[in-house]
């Protein structure tokens, strides 16, 4: 395989060469330490943006999330903007592969030129992402794109790691969904700083109105964000691109707000520290597995397996060595 230069890959991105940028993604979603190494060394000769909007998307299965994904992202493009697409699909558990393929069910944007549509193995992480997305945000930001949509698998109680990492939260809801949705409702609808009530044109007027005083009802039961930022809902379908004006017009209201008290900034810098923490946590624990592979654990019958784990780490001492 031929030697990747990463100065040359650097300038590559940053001339908007697609080929590069899925290059480099890639170094950074692979398990290896030498190739997540490269991919650092890649995105530290890149310039960091201070503009960017990173936006979560998440929803039950069935809302409709990648429809609704290709008309915002068209939408976006239409007024002049790039958009990168990192569509986080739930992986094969055997191949550890994507099993949806986002291009295939975003075929009318995936030609568009301002667009770039990444689908991504979540690789059964809890988050509900890639653990790498991070980087992948990084990269697209450096690449030109100042729009970084992000969605998820949506499986409810496991989407904290994606609000970590973005800084708007935009949470997908069909009308009619409320009785389904209580046991998970309360926690997404914190982290959401948006609520889109999609496909309105499928369902009876009756069950979109109940949905929407539902939201306003609960929003007002809910603690107040740490932006400060008062949660907003609309109703709209992805499929016609009813509402996808409006929610654009509240997404720039948002970001305005929260430059302006100076949230946009102090989140970007804990997101940072908490990426760190990951980081050392994500090394520390490839030194241990390296040691179990070398000195496996030795069965004794007479203590339990918790009991194991604590006696081989007190006779073996690892040193944390990281280049």
């Amino acid at each position: 395989m031929r030697k990747i230069e990463p100065e040359i890959l650097a300038q590559k991105i940053k001339d908007g060469d697609r080929f590069a940028l899925s290059r480099a993604i890639t170094l950074a979603e692979s398990n290896r330490l030498d190739d997540l190494n490269l991919a650092h060394q890649i995105i530290s000769l890149l310039p960091t943006s201070n503009t960017s909007k990173r936006i979560a998307i998440t929803g039950i299965p069935g809302v409709g999330k990648s429809t609704f994904i290709e008309s915002l992202g068209k939408y976006i493009i239409q007024q002049g903007e790039k958009v990168a697409i990192l569509a986080i699909d739930p992986s094969s558990s055997l191949s550890k592969g994507s099993i949806l393929g986002d291009k295939t069910r975003m075929e009318d944007l995936s030609r568009e030129e301002g667009a770039y549509i990444r689908p991504s193995a979540s690789n059964g992480s809890l988050g509900g992402i890639t653990s790498r997305t991070y980087e992948a945000i990084l990269l697209c930001e450096a690449a030109g794109f100042e729009n970084i949509l992000i969605e998820t698998v949506g499986v409810g109680q496991s989407e904290t790691l994606v609000n970590e990492i973005s800084d708007l939260f935009l949470f997908l809801q069909l009308p009619g969904s409320g009785d389904d949705l209580q046991g998970i409702k309360r926690g997404i609808m914190e982290m959401a700083d948006l609520i889109f009530v999609n496909k309105s044109d499928s369902f009876q007027e009756k069950l979109v109105k109940d949905a929407k005083l539902d939201i306003v009802r609960s929003l007002q039961f809910l603690p107040t964000k740490s932006s400060q930022w008062k949660r907003k809902s609309i109703i709209g379908s992805g499929l016609i691109g009813k509402g996808i004006p409006e929610l654009w017009e509240l997404v720039n209201d948002y970001f305005s707000f929260i430059n302006e008290n100076n949230y946009y900034s102090t989140n970007r810098e804990k997101q940072q520290l908490k990426q760190a923490e990951r980081y050392t946590i994500d090394l520390i624990n490839q030194q241990y597995l390296k040691a179990l592979k070398d000195q496996p654990i030795n069965l004794n019958k007479n203590i339990s397996a918790f009991d194991m784990a604590k006696d081989w780490l007190n006779n073996h001492s690892i040193k944390i060595s990281i280049k």
